[in-house]
């Protein structure tokens, strides 16, 4: 039996068109579908004015990532996840060290807030403060809430 060169050629073409195009799609979808090496740790921070961090009016905001490093908007990203990663992202842990700050007792509240990810969990914290001299004392030296 005689075989056609041609037959073979086309044969090994369009195999190689197959595979190749395979080939290419799965390059490109593998990245879309690919686990990460990291587990999310991706936040919003929030200075607000008001009693309820439902309702107070947000005057600054940042984001911060902390993997696989640290970046956003955050003046200071490094130090920062430093700090979370030292309370294992507990910010009740961050904000409930004493003042020492001789504030007023003015009724002006301020709440921090942080949502998004920390390691992979769900974040949702939220503290009131009765002024603003109280937020920073009671962060201070804390770089998280330092923006």
């Amino acid at each position: 039996m005689r075989r056609n060169p041609h037959a073979a050629f086309a044969t090994v073409t369009a195999t190689a068109l197959l595979l190749g195009g395979f080939a290419t799609a799965t390059a490109q979808a593998a990245p879309a579908g690919a686990p990460s090496l990291y587990a999310p740790s991706a936040l919003v921070l929030t200075v607000a004015r008001g009693e309820d961090p439902l309702t107070a009016t947000v005057e600054r905001a940042v984001t911060l990532t902390c993997a696989p490093t640290a970046e956003g908007t955050h003046p200071t990203p490094a130090a920062a996840c430093k700090e979370l990663a030292a309370v294992q992202g507990k910010f009740s842990e961050l904000t409930a060290g004493p003042s020492n700050r001789t504030c007023t007792r003015q009724w002006d509240p301020v709440v921090v807030s942080a949502h998004g990810a920390w390691q992979g969990r769900q974040v949702r914290f939220s503290t009131t403060y009765g002024n603003a001299c109280e937020m920073a004392g009671s962060t201070n030296g804390n770089a998280v809430f330092a923006f």
